[in-house]
């Protein structure tokens, strides 16, 4: 988009076009186009439209800020196959035009819920910027609004990463008014989004008058690949032609996984073979990477005398269900489903209540082989149950497309599984250098699978498991537990709070018989301090403040400090602490640098209590000569290496009495002997 934020300030902006809403196939996400992740998308135009306003998180919503809308759009549809990133490319036919993009996680959701539903919305790109954009590895990682066209910075986002088995749809707006299009490829990421089965026929089935044949497709194929006039198919054995074939649902999209094949006459009860070969558009069926199907694929049928059909299956159920999905062999009338549910009741382990039943009706003539049969609640205990049909309120039980009555009495059963619970409580054995944490679960309700996250990349599939840790931080715990059926997953987080550590800060240069303090930083939960000073005394106390009488005469003072906690466990920390025998500060006023170790460097004696110090010397000429800001460390009466003549030099002095801290300055001379 090209305005900048500075210029929304001062112009309305709005993103409709009049009278032009989006109607084109692939300009609604509806109608999106499936994606092929293999395939570059060349779109030659972009017819103009536009139909709704847009949520742009970081973008809409402010004072200000741009009406975002699908302006010019077209959608793309496709499937994550494998988790990973996703990267891909828009180039624009012409460089000068402006497009934006916006990602979307529709996984179970209608397409047009995101319109309204900012939830859905993984990341997008709105910059001001010309040219390509799209998502790459060094793309921003934060949604851009109108901004500065010439920084090119803003054209890519990071890219998204993808949860295998979720639906996304990804928005491609043309804001340049022009029908320009452009080229969209998926490269770069590590998701997988190219779905690698191979197409082929799955079943396939008659109707009741012998002259349809119901297919289904392994997969979504592309609509445009299959012939009308149904020479994509022939029938074996016998002489019946082939007159039609009908892709469902494909005015509304691009693929279908359903097609109807009409027959030039009925078929008689037997059994049959469909069997596929080119047609007359030269190629046989194709999937969305233009895969074909195979010409030696086929799929076997029967057509059986009319007879009821019967109830086929309860379709695998889910932890705690609160309804019953069955299947039937053959499509169910809708008009003989008692909405109440009477036509169904459930006997078993413990009483189960019907309190509803639809099928999933097309223009409310039949079902898609299956009725949701409604229960009162979920069934949350383990059992074993009976699904029978009966006459309902209705007055009949129910009839398929061919009006056959399926029996009364029919019944299937189904097993429920226990809901399981993945709580789990946890012991901490502390030690001194690695704690160990005893995890515990019930395993009740049938619990036979664990997987645990027991932080610093520890694993387990115990259902006990013991783990140790050497750092005492807070640890987040999670458990995944399963019956087969159900699952559920539980976190937890506690802190290892028994690090311990042994440290102190006092002078490290002090005067004799004066106080000195000592201050603890020790961490941990501390129940005992123990000093000693190196002059035969010592302290509990944590914080103590010690006199030393006089210097060591040899060597400084160790002053040992030792915490323990209460686990009884130990640190030791010692530093040396140098007792002066004066604490009078002086400059000397000479020096003899000959190396003999006696008065080989000029610097303040006994600067013990002097912060913030500053010491210089200047020759007779007012060079600077020698500077520091460690008083331990004197001028050794050279400069550059080369020794300094015998004379006066100059010293200055400034520094911070540690005491008082009032600040002190003094000059004097001192000189070099040579």
């Amino acid at each position: 988009m090209k305005q900048l934020l500075t210029a929304i300030l001062f112009l309305p902006i709005s993103f409709f076009v009049a009278g032009q809403s989006c109607t084109t196939a692939g300009q609604t996400p509806t109608t999106a186009f499936p994606v092929c992740g293999t395939s570059v998308f060349q779109q030659t135009t972009v017819p103009i439209c536009a139909s709704h306003s847009l949520i742009v998180p970081g973008c809409t919503g402010a004072a200000g800020s741009a009406n975002y809308q699908d302006k010019n759009p077209y959608w793309y549809k496709f499937t994550c196959y494998q988790s990973g990133t996703l990267g891909f490319l828009i180039s624009p036919l012409n460089q000068g035009d402006d497009y934006d993009w916006q990602l979307y996680d529709i996984t179970g959701r209608n397409p047009d819920e995101v319109f309204a539903d900012p939830s859905l919305i993984v990341t997008g790109n709105w910059a001001g910027t010309f040219g390509n954009t799209g998502a790459s590895a060094a793309g921003i990682s934060s949604i851009q609004c109108a901004s500065d066209p010439a920084d090119k910075r803003n054209s890519f986002a990071k890219m998204p990463s993808l949860i295998q088995g979720h639906t996304y749809l990804l928005l491609v707006s043309h804001y340049t008014d022009s029908q320009s299009g452009y080229n969209l490829s998926f490269n770069g990421g590590s998701a997988v989004i190219t779905d690698t089965t191979k197409p082929n026929l799955k079943f396939a089935e008659a109707n009741c008058g012998g002259d349809i044949i119901r297919v289904k497709l392994n997969k979504k194929m592309k609509c445009s690949s299959i012939a009308t006039n149904g020479s994509d198919f022939f029938i074996t054995p016998g002489n019946v032609s082939v007159t039609k074939a009908t892709a469902i649902n494909c005015s509304n999209g691009f693929d279908t996984d359903s097609v109807e094949v009409q027959l030039g006459s009925i078929l008689a009860p037997g059994s049959y073979t469909l069997n596929i070969k080119k047609g007359s558009d030269a190629n046989t069926i194709l999937d969305n990477c233009d895969n074909a199907i195979p010409e030696t694929d086929k799929v076997s049928f029967t057509l059986l005398p009319l007879q009821p059909t019967p109830m086929d299956s309860i379709e695998p159920l889910q932890c705690k269900p609160a309804s019953l999905r069955l299947i039937f062999r053959k499509p169910m009338l809708c008009s003989t489903v008692a909405a109440d549910g009477s036509d169904f009741a459930v006997t078993g382990s413990y009483p189960v209540t019907v309190t509803g039943a639809k099928g999933s009706c097309t223009g409310g003539a039949i079902t898609s082989r299956e009725i949701i049969i409604s229960l009162s609640q979920p069934l949350y205990r383990a059992g074993n149950f009976t699904l029978t049909l009966r006459t309902g309120s209705d007055g009949n039980t129910i009839r398929d497309e061919c009006n056959q009555q399926t029996p009364a009495g029919s019944s299937v059963t189904f097993t429920i599984g226990d809901t399981v619970n993945a709580d789990f409580t946890y012991q901490i054995v502390y030690g001194c250098s690695t704690d160990t944490v005893n995890f515990f679960h019930p395993a009740a309700n049938g619990v036979n699978s664990w997987k645990w996250s027991l932080d610093e990349n520890k694993t387990s599939t115990l259902q006990n498991p013991r783990s140790s840790y050497t750092l005492f931080t807070t640890k987040q715990i999670s458990l995944i537990a399963s019956n087969g059926f159900c699952t559920d997953t539980t976190s937890r987080s506690f802190t290892l709070d028994n690090f311990l550590k042994a440290d102190f800060d006092t002078y490290e240069d002090v005067c004799p018989n004066e106080p000195t303090k000592f201050t603890s930083l020790s961490q941990g939960r501390i129940t005992n301090y123990s000093w000693e000073f190196g002059d035969g005394t010592g302290s509990s106390q944590s914080s103590p403040i010690h006199i030393f009488a006089g210097p060591n005469a040899t060597t400084p003072f160790i002053v040992k400090f030792t915490v323990a906690d209460s686990f009884g466990c130990e640190k030791t920390i010692q530093k040396t602490i140098r007792v002066y025998s004066s604490c009078y500060l002086a400059v000397p006023n000479a020096f003899t640098p000959n190396s003999d170790g006696r008065n080989d460097f000029l610097y303040p004696l006994n600067a013990i209590k002097a912060e913030k110090l500053s010491f210089r010397v200047y020759n007779r000429w007012g060079q600077l000569i020698f500077e520091t800001n460690n008083w331990k460390r004197g001028w050794d009466g050279t400069v550059k290496g080369l020794p300094q003549p015998s004379g006066v030099y100059v010293w200055f002095l400034s520094f911070v009495d540690r005491d008082t801290k009032e600040a002190r300055q003094m000059k004097g001379t001192a000189t070099l002997i040579r």
